[in-house]
């Protein structure tokens, strides 16, 4: 099993609960709306129970982040390696306790730390993922900045890490990360809202044969191209996006869906990003 993966299959999993303290700061957190706290829960765990229905232990965090509903969002505090975990600093500040309380949780679960970003480094998980074991493939945006690069490049010296600069979209204030439009869901294939993604990107996917499956203009904003690999080429999608889903199915994709209005569509982060993968083989 390795870490340096993004569709094999599911086996270790690190998430975070909601919580009703937390979600009371939805306004300063730029939420599309108020989350209902109780439904929240409930989705969070029939989330939890997709991601067990493939076999996958799943670690609930236990160390708190008061007042910073953004926590849910498990993905973007850390960046695990096969030496340990990377510990991040977020281009949003709000968000910059979560890390301290990740390695807390994951020291308990045998994951010793790498290093960890300072000023005036940023970095968010959401801005990378794996390629394959040796490629790691970076966003620069307004959440992960030239010196949050260099310092993952400096600690994976033996990982080629090529960074792509991402759109301006709706500017600082606005949440788009790396994979707010592109999710791999095998090594050959990826589901893309292709006006997004960089030209470069696209090239080097091309050279490597990755297949891309195309969302909608309509079903971006609806994180249609936020899907989680279960496995390969069995994913994990928000509900709620028909035609990505029809041609992910048509690619020959097994698509499972979970109900997120709470703690997906009202806070802008689809199943990758309420997943922090420790484990995949």
């Amino acid at each position: 099993m390795t870490i340096h993966d993004a569709v094999g299959t599911l086996r270790r999993v690190y998430v975070r609960s909601p919580t009703t303290e937390a979600m009371k700061a939805w306004r300063d957190y730029s939420w599309r709306a108020a989350p209902d706290p109780g439904r929240a829960v409930e989705e969070h765990a029939a989330f939890r129970e997709a991601l067990e229905a493939v076999g996958a232990e799943v670690l609930d965090a236990a160390t708190d982040v008061p007042g910073d509903p953004d926590a849910i969002y498990a993905y973007d505090p850390s960046l695990p390696t096969d030496r340990g975990l990377i510990l991040l600093r977020s281009g949003k500040p709000g968000r910059r306790a979560e890390p301290a309380a990740v390695a807390t949780d994951l020291a308990a679960a045998g994951l010793p730390v790498l290093g960890s970003l300072g000023a005036p480094a940023t970095a968010d998980g959401g801005d990378m993922f794996w390629l394959d074991e040796r490629t790691l493939l970076v966003g620069r945006g307004f959440r992960t900045n030239d010196a949050g690069i260099e310092h993952i490049r400096g600690s994976l010296a033996d990982v080629d890490v090529l960074s792509f600069d991402l759109p301006y979209f709706r500017g600082p204030d606005a949440c788009l990360h790396l994979m707010s439009f592109i999710s791999p869901l095998d090594r050959d294939l990826a589901v893309v809202f292709r006006p997004m993604v960089p030209v470069r990107l696209l090239e080097i996917l091309n050279d490597r044969d990755v297949a891309l499956i195309e969302v909608p203009d309509e079903e971006f904003d609806s994180q249609g191209a936020n899907v989680l690999a279960l496995a390969p080429r069995v994913a994990l999608a928000l509900e709620g996006n028909p035609e990505t889903r029809s041609r992910m199915e048509a690619a020959g994709v097994d698509v499972r869906t979970f109900t997120g209005n709470e703690i997906s569509r009202k806070g802008d982060g689809g199943p990758t990003c309420l997943t922090r993968p420790l484990a995949r083989g």
